[in-house]
């Protein structure tokens, strides 16, 4: 007798007491899955990139205060303040070599970087060497040269005003030539 109480109970009452309590149950999944969302709009004050990158290429040291790229590093992150234009670097590890640093400057292609900035020997012998296959892209040598390549700019690390110029300069251009195409 006792285990005939304890079978689940059937009929009606069964069926409300089940529905009842799988709908007490999907009601708190909800409630955990949106709840967890943000409350309003978006921050006003987060900052709204543009869809355009400008991009370093550096050597294994990157960006650090003393490199030759800190001073390109910091002058591409003012331009981006003024033009809301994304900047990264990536700094070539390894052998610091142009065979090594070709894949690096490759990778930077893949991101589709309108503008790449390329500091030391090796990063700029790689960028001068794979600027001819992107034409339309946009390259800065930091003491290197261009070899009349209508697409390289090159400048000199000795002049700071004429630096930050050409780096902002650059990506002007590119965020102009961005919004120009989307038109």
């Amino acid at each position: 007798m006792l285990l005939a109480r304890l079978r689940m109970p059937r009929g009606r009452a069964a069926w409300a007491a089940g529905s009842a309590a799988v709908l007490v149950l999907g009601l708190v999944a909800v409630a955990l899955f949106v709840g967890g969302g943000q409350d309003g709009p978006p921050d006003p004050r987060a900052r709204q990139y543009k869809d355009v990158d400008a991009c370093l290429l550096t050597g294994e040291k990157g960006v650090a205060a003393g490199t030759p790229a800190a001073a390109v590093w910091q002058a591409m992150q003012k331009a981006s303040l003024d033009t809301r234009s994304r900047v990264n670097y990536v700094p070539v590890m390894g052998e610091q070599t142009a065979a090594n640093a070709r894949p690096f400057f490759n990778s930077l292609m893949q991101r589709k970087c309108a503008v790449v900035f390329a500091v030391g020997a090796p990063q700029v012998q790689a960028t001068v060497a794979g600027a001819k296959e992107y034409p339309d892209a946009r390259f800065v040598v930091v003491d290197g040269d261009g070899a009349g390549q209508r697409n390289v700019t090159a400048v000199r690390s000795g002049d700071a005003a004429e630096l930050d110029e050409a780096v902002e300069s650059a990506i002007r251009r590119a965020v102009k030539a961005s919004e120009t195409s989307q038109k």
